[in-house]
């Protein structure tokens, strides 16, 4: 039977990086065995809907290149894929469910419930609950006549339809990622399948829609790992085949103590969604890794190695190599600690192995946006040169002293307070003899720049300590940089002499 797999987000919110995650391991899972990614948008809690928020895992999902094979917005053979478009199907099993006698009609009021669960709790039960024992002593079809269910039934009270869980009785299934998973069924209680509003809970209409899509691996987060004996039981109230379950580690905290939210991210500084968020109630915003700037390979490239590794030490892949080594025995048990850290210099490995015509474009944009113009071969060759030194486009911006005119040491604070400290009048005699040799040098190249400053430094007996520092002060009004042969080539003689003047001028008007 072909794969076929299923993520299935509810459009209550943003998609957290978590999410994603989930997204890609069933896309990697899919691709790697030749099977089908499916989206399917589970709807069902009204209250919760936030508007925007499917769209938002439309373009989140299209952003990191995981395109789902069917989905609400593509089609397929087994549509519609918005569970509240599904409405009008989960009656019958439902109704199925009863006629089995695997569920049973429930007309608890919402007092009678509150008042049943503080017997509980003054009879020493720690987590009250609706279960084997429980009803027996509550208002449902189990307790009530036949005739006392169809009359109620009949003029319209109000009920809930919850599964009859068995009694003394261990539930098993072999999670793939986890091995083993044995619950006793005391420990699950009735859960309501079926609500007063004609709407089924998550668990019936996942079930039903699962079976219904010929969904083979169900590859979900830790945190439905409880409701999985559950779901089991309801294959095997429905008899049908169930399928393979594997459930993903938690994505934690950088220090490793909890799962990782929304708040850890707005108090330590990083994103915790893939694009920006603003919601609709509050207009309370949330920051994206498309808009800080980070290229999705860099972000796909993050997740699929927090909480699972393909063995040895490669660590650069892209989604080809992902679906290649992608293998759900190699997903850890234990939760993942995020590293924002990590995260960038994924991205900067990613930017670095950019081609240079592409972050020339990129780069040319920025300033452009900056106020800056420049010719785009300009700002590729600029590119070339700042590259090395930049996790995102934007660190490239510190180059702006490549495409302007005139020292940077003016209005720049930063550059003289630098100046200042280093600056000894000994270093003159070099400074004069380097521009000297400027001057008339013929070969403007980085090699040439690189001998004729070496001679300059031997021919006066200077140690490259006092100079170079003068030398990046005076040309790029910055400690930091690219090499400065190669920055000096590319901003050309006429440039290059003129801030050394400048520069040298500057440092005179202090002796």
């Amino acid at each position: 039977m072909s794969v076929r797999v299923r993520f299935a987000p509810s459009p209550t919110g943003p998609l957290h990086m978590g999410g994603v995650r989930t997204a890609l391991y069933n896309y990697l899972f899919a691709r790697r065995h030749g099977g089908q990614f499916l989206l399917r948008i589970e709807d069902t809690d009204q209250a919760r809907f936030v508007p925007g928020a499917e769209d938002y895992i439309r373009e989140a999902l299209d952003w990191c290149g995981l395109t789902p094979d069917e989905s609400p917005w593509k089609g397929g053979p087994d549509g519609p894929y918005r569970q509240s478009e599904r409405k009008a199907m989960y009656r019958q099993y439902a109704d199925q469910l009863i006629a089995a006698d695997k569920a049973y009609y429930a007309f608890d009021t919402p007092e009678e419930l509150e008042a049943m669960r503080e017997r509980l709790k003054a009879a020493g039960v720690a987590a009250p609950a609706y279960n084997a024992v429980t009803r027996e002593h509550m208002k449902n079809s189990l307790t009530l006549s036949a005739d006392e269910v169809k009359e109620r039934l009949a003029r319209g009270d109000e009920y809930v339809i919850r599964l009859k869980v068995p009694r003394h009785q261990e539930v098993r299934f072999e999670d793939v990622i986890r091995g083993w998973v044995v619950v006793h069924s005391s420990n699950i209680d009735d859960k309501v399948l079926f609500k007063s509003d004609g709407m089924p809970t998550y668990h019936l209409a996942n079930i039903v829609d699962d079976h219904l899509m010929r969904i083979t691996h169900v590859i979900r987060g830790e945190e439905w790992l409880p409701s999985a004996p559950l779901h089991v039981l309801l294959y095997e109230a429905f008899g049908w085949e169930r399928p393979a379950f594997a459930h993903l580690p938690l994505i934690l905290k950088p220090d490793g103590n909890g799962k990782l939210s929304k708040r850890d991210g707005d108090r330590l500084g990083f994103p915790v969604f893939p694009l920006n968020w603003q919601d609709p109630t509050s207009g309370e915003q949330s920051s994206g890794y498309r808009e800080r700037g980070y290229y999705p390979e860099a972000f796909v490239n993050m997740l699929a190695l927090l909480g699972w590794n393909p063995g040895g030490d490669v660590e650069v892949m892209s989604m080809d190599q992902l679906v290649e080594y992608f293998d759900l025995a190699r997903v850890h048990k234990g939760g993942a600690k995020f590293d924002p850290e990590k995260t960038k210099w994924f991205n900067q490995q990613y930017l670095r192995h950019r081609p240079d015509a592409e972050l020339g474009a990129q780069l040319q944009a920025k300033l452009t946006a900056s106020g800056i113009d420049t010719t785009v071969e300009r700002a590729t060759a600029a590119a070339v040169l700042l590259k090395e030194r930049a996790t995102f486009v934007d660190d490239m911006l510190e180059g702006r002293y490549l495409f302007t005119e005139g020292s940077p040491l003016i209005g720049n604070a930063d550059a003289n307070a630098e100046l200042k400290k280093r600056w000894k009048p000994e270093a003159t005699p070099a400074l004069e003899a380097f521009i000297e040799r400027l001057e008339a040098l013929v070969d403007w190249t980085p090699a040439a720049l690189e001998a004729t400053f070496t001679e300059v430094l031997q021919a006066t007996g200077t140690k490259i300590g006092q100079v170079m520092p003068l030398y990046r002060l005076f040309v790029a009004g910055r400690m930091q940089g690219p090499g400065m042969f190669d920055v000096s080539a590319l901003l050309g003689r006429d440039e290059v002499i003129a801030r050394f003047k400048a520069g040298l001028e500057h440092c005179r008007a202090w002796a």
